[in-house]
């Protein structure tokens, strides 16, 4: 039988942090949580608990609305760094 693979335990910083509440303005702390085609990262590579991570998907989906943060990028339309101006 395979031996099971150990993996880091790991940790949400927004409850190390003790976060309250995560704003939509706040490009900075949303580009750790997005991919660099500017989708939300799961749970699982981020290390976020459930109730920060909801808090993460909302803040994203509301900055997208305001045109602070792009919907997913294709390969064709390639952004370089869309949090710089900020």
């Amino acid at each position: 039988m395979a031996e099971k693979r150990k993996y880091k335990k790991r940790y949400c910083k927004y409850c190390e942090s003790k976060v309250d509440f995560i704003d939509y303005k706040d490009t900075g702390t949303l580009k750790f949580s997005l991919s660099e085609r500017y989708k939300i990262m799961p749970r699982r590579l981020t290390g976020n608990c459930k109730r920060h991570q909801d808090m993460i998907t909302i803040a994203i989906k509301r900055s997208r609305a305001a045109a602070l943060i792009p919907y997913t990028v294709t390969r064709k339309a390639v952004i370089t760094n869309p949090f710089e101006g900020l």
